[in-house]
């Protein structure tokens, strides 16, 4: 009875992994459209247009009304992914797994309010901000996503992709792209706007990963598999 409850485990655990990660890569990929087309960034020593769009307004109220959501289902992946891992996992890797991605979610978080401060000092309709007040609303919004939520995603990526090889749970092409996205992340992001859309396109491409592997027969690891007794051998 033990034993069927295991394996029954080792089932669902990676289908909730895969289908949260679906969910949190297209939540967070929404969301960073409509923040980087509610808030444009400015480009040299171009001021960025003034927040007097209605449809600026609406647009990054959605994104703000998913950033949430997002958070919650990636700490449902992280924590879904750690439970399939188990008992076998590095230690010095996991502790970075999962510092990364609480980190990731903090700052995503605090882009979200970085952004929302724009709106707190946006008045009526075709009213702008004062130019210092939407200044900095947006840069440092901006700042938090590119520079750190996007480098701690980096970290993110990294240890997911060296975890998954050591343990076989990851076939070498995901690896690979896992190991680019992370450079990417970490050193092209910040500086290429839209950039940041890599990291739910590589989450999307890891859960549907493991939505697929985890629907085959018998293409369980051999560290989660769930063991024969040993009266089975004696019969």
């Amino acid at each position: 009875m033990r034993e069927q409850r295991r394996g029954q485990e080792v089932l669902e655990t990676p289908r909730a992994a895969g289908l949260a990660g679906v969910v949190f890569a297209l939540l967070l990929a929404a969301a960073i459209v409509l923040l980087r087309l509610a808030i444009p960034e400015a480009t040299g020593t171009t001021t960025a247009p003034a927040f007097t769009d209605s449809g600026q307004r609406s647009a990054l109220r959605t994104a703000l009304a998913l950033v949430p959501f997002a958070g919650i289902f990636f700490l449902w992946f992280v924590g879904a992914v750690r439970a399939h891992v188990g008992d076998v996992e590095d230690r010095f890797l996991a502790t970075v797994f999962l510092g990364s991605g609480l980190v990731f979610t903090a700052m995503m978080f605090g882009a979200a309010a970085a952004a929302s401060s724009v709106l707190a000092v946006t008045h009526t309709d075709g009213v702008a901000p004062s130019p210092a007040a939407w200044d900095f609303g947006r840069h440092f919004a901006h700042t938090l996503l590119k520079e750190y939520a996007m480098r701690m995603a980096a970290v993110f990526v990294c240890s997911m992709s060296v975890m998954g090889r050591r343990l076989g749970v990851l076939p070498r092409p995901l690896t690979i792209l896992g190991f680019l996205t992370a450079v990417v992340l970490l050193l092209v992001a910040p500086y290429v706007p839209w950039m940041e859309l890599v990291f739910p396109a590589w989450s999307l491409v890891l859960s549907v990963h493991i939505l697929l592997a985890s629907g085959r027969p018998g293409r369980l690891p051999e560290h989660v598999a769930p063991k024969p007794s040993p009266r089975s051998h004696r019969s």
